[in-house]
């Protein structure tokens, strides 16, 4: 299976049945909140979204690959487990790039919204209509 279809499925079924042997052992990982390196802590981070927030959804809305950079356009959903269950949703998109061994040694988030924006999101939520 090629490195965009194994994207496009672990997208689909994120934060669940994610495929980490595509990322080098030591790969580099960044979004506004987070700036680490590794796998074991990559795998880390998407077992603590499992864990702790609800109705996780990652819908990807574009990827492409130029050369050795695949850039992905998605939004990501969840509904924190608060008393109010507010629904919080975060537009972005994600750099990678991918070494000489065909595995992903970079992955950089970045949000179309600020921290703050997430901030307001749980402290005044959106009625559902």
């Amino acid at each position: 299976m090629d490195l965009l279809d194994i994207l496009k499925q672990d997208y689909q079924n994120f934060p669940e049945d994610q495929t980490y042997e595509i990322y080098a052992e030591d790969v580099y990982f960044q979004d506004p909140m987070n700036r680490f390196r590794g796998r074991d802590r990559y795998r880390q981070t998407i077992n603590f979204i499992r864990t702790w927030f609800k109705d996780v959804q990652l819908d990807m809305h574009q990827i492409d690959r130029r050369g050795n950079t695949i850039t992905t356009r998605w939004t990501l959903h969840w509904t924190t487990p608060l008393p109010w269950k507010p629904r919080i949703s975060i537009p972005g998109w994600s750099e990678l790039e991918v070494n000489p061994d065909g595995a992903i040694a970079s992955h950089i988030d970045y949000w179309d919204c600020s921290r703050l924006d997430v901030l307001r999101q749980h402290l005044f939520p959106k009625k559902n209509r």
